[in-house]
């Protein structure tokens, strides 16, 4: 039976059942009567489908609430129970698998580190390494909580670089800063890892799946126009502008920021991440005469660049009078406190371009940063970024957009890819993905096959 609109009833019941779960996942929880003027829908059809999500095991009473003269409301939310999810975030020093139930509640984690200290130009990811520790990880996460693999809704990956989708290989990713040249990791974690074929792989950019994560339920929630920003071993954005909308990812940090400039881990000379990503800040440091520990990790030797910039009750950071800027070329040495706090100032100008031009680019209500480094540096680093941010910009989006942290911490790129199975779930109306049957092909692709000889 199809609608006047060209919808079947099975469109109309989906698109029912999305509305409820929706509202009841973000609002709740909700009472049907609620649940009426929230959605649109009519108090029947809020009811038939409160039934059908009751029976299927996705939504479940949660207490009753006072009326108006009348019965208590019943509350209803979505199950905890419902389902689970996996999120995987291939991160630059390590990959990080987290299962989650629909409250994203975290079931279990395993973290396994993935890059050596020390700049990676001679040590590129190996894909089958990469594989491996996902395929090893799903499989420990589901036995930690005893899930089984039907259970889930799907996996989450969150990676560097640019994703295509194929019709061939699924999704492909292009990661040139760390070696990996059209990369078809969906059908090599396909391949690799023991699931059901119906239990979907969900593979995005990790700026994207934070970005998600931080408007769907952190620093973005509100935001009409927001750009998250990840900031790790380097450096990446997302632009969402809309609430529920999947934001799209901008390769922000290989931007130009100096013609002629220090060669990028992309191969280009200049851009942005050559400057402020954490493996490149290192670097410099390193240059100016700084001693991160030995054989210490990025995060270690981040934490002790910080601690040689900003000693026990000093100021951070020194201003552009201060002559640090990009344009002197100067960075102190000698002292290694001097040292890097100069290296400090000098990302912190260069970040604070790079912020205007997103500013000048998008006009986003909110710029919000992430990621491990930009957790790590804070809010005493990120308010000498804003103050080069509105001396570049243009004065009146730059009035309008606030810059700050994200707030789910460093687990928002598996909590945003966790999500990606989530929301694709509720787009279905609260039904799991079918297996495909698998067709013949048509009688003429056989026939052109023969002829050719292919």
């Amino acid at each position: 039976m199809e609608a006047r609109s060209g919808r079947t009833v099975r469109d109309l019941r989906r698109e029912n059942r999305t509305a409820v779960l929706r509202r009841l996942y973000f609002d709740g929880p909700l009472s049907r009567f609620s649940l009426g003027p929230a959605t649109g829908l009519s108090s029947g059809s809020v009811s038939n489908v409160v039934a059908e999500l009751v029976a299927d095991g996705l939504v479940e009473e949660a207490g009753s609430v006072d009326s108006a003269g009348g019965r208590p409301r019943t509350l209803l939310r979505v199950s905890p129970a419902g389902g689970s999810m996996i999120g995987v975030d291939v991160g630059e020093t390590r990959i990080r698998i987290e299962l989650f139930d629909l409250a994203l509640t975290e079931l279990a984690r395993v973290e396994r580190p993935l890059a050596a200290a020390g700049p990676r130009e001679h040590d590129p990811y190996e894909v089958s390494v990469v594989v491996d520790h996902i395929r090893a990880g799903i499989a420990e996460v589901l036995a930690t909580a005893g899930v089984p693999a039907g259970r889930l809704l799907g996996v989450g990956v969150g990676v560097p670089g640019i994703v295509e989708h194929t019709a061939q290989d699924g999704t492909v990713v292009h990661g040139q800063t760390v070696g990996w040249d059209a990369v078809p990791l969906e059908r090599l974690l396909r391949e690799a890892v023991e699931l059901p074929p119906e239990v979907p792989f969900c593979i995005d950019n990790g700026a994207k799946t934070l970005g998600q994560a931080e408007m769907w339920f952190g620093a973005g929630r509100g935001a009409g126009n927001a750009v998250f920003v990840l900031f790790g071993s380097g450096v990446g954005a997302c632009v969402v502008t809309e609430d529920m909308g999947p934001g799209r990812a901008v390769e922000w940090g290989h931007l130009t920021v100096r013609v002629r400039g220090r060669r990028c881990r992309c191969g280009a000379r200049g851009c942005l991440e050559a400057y402020a990503g954490a493996e490149a800040l290192l670097e410099r440091w390193r240059e100016a005469g700084g001693n991160p520990p030995p054989g210490a990790n990025q995060e270690t030797a981040l934490a002790a660049l910080l601690a040689a910039a900003y000693p026990e009750g000093a100021e951070a950071g020194g201003g552009a009078e201060d002559g640090l800027g990009p344009e002197t070329g100067s960075v102190a040495g000698g002292d290694p406190e001097a040292a890097a706090a100069a290296v400090l100032e000098e990302t912190a100008e260069y970040l604070g371009a790079g912020f205007a031009d997103l500013i000048n680019l998008f006009q986003p209500d909110r710029i919000l940063v992430g990621g491990w480094a930009g957790l790590q540096l804070g809010t005493r680093f990120l308010d000498r970024v804003k103050e080069y941010a509105a001396a570049n910009a243009l004065r009146f989006p730059a009035s309008r957009a606030s810059i700050g942290l994200g707030t789910l911490g460093p687990d928002a790129v598996t909590i945003g890819a966790a999500i990606q199975p989530l929301a694709d779930f509720f787009a279905r109306g609260g039904r799991r993905p079918e297996a495909r049957p698998e067709t013949p092909a048509p009688d003429w692709q056989s026939a052109v096959r023969n002829r050719t000889g292919s």
